[in-house]
């Protein structure tokens, strides 16, 4: 079963000043998946908090790992260099396919700066931070999950 941390990444809502919405519309698109949400957390825009939090789903053995927020160009939205900065490596095809499925909705998507990533053995999806665009987002990319958490966790495949 693919194991699942999210984290939501927002300055106002890691404060309080209002309630997340994002962390809990993907919790229930993995739900729907058959994914097992094992850990939940929400950080501001900070990237030593964001990759902090990241290494600790990761040392958890937590094999994909959700982020929701700050993958647009506001001055704050940190989460892409958050991630590459402890990346092993980045898998383009994840955030070109979410680009593209989603200039199918909105015109906005061409600022979306949302990718997927390996850190150490788990798959990392930076997904944006509305609701309904993550849960769309992921679901544009959830074929090609369980496969590459298993690669990115070493379990042998089929192909």
């Amino acid at each position: 079963m693919t194991t699942v941390g999210i984290i939501t990444i927002s300055d106002r809502a890691s404060a309080g000043e209002y309630e997340d919405l994002g962390g809990p519309a993907v919790r229930e698109a993995c739900t729907g998946y058959g994914w097992e949400t094992l850990a939940e957390a929400t950080v501001p825009d900070d990237l030593q908090k964001i990759q902090d939090t990241i290494n600790a789903f990761e040392a958890r053995g937590i094999g994909l790992i959700l982020t929701t927020g700050g993958t647009g160009i506001a001055e704050r939205d940190v989460t892409p260099e958050a991630i590459r900065g402890i990346m092993r490596l980045e898998i383009p095809g994840f955030g070109e396919v979410m680009r593209a499925r989603s200039m199918e909705i909105t015109a906005n998507a061409l600022i979306s700066r949302s990718l997927g990533a390996l850190v150490g053995r788990s798959l990392v999806i930076a997904l944006p931070g509305k609701p309904t665009g993550a849960v769309e987002c992921l679901g544009f990319v959830h074929g090609a999950v369980e496969h590459s958490v298993k690669l990115a966790q070493r379990v042998p495949t089929s192909c």
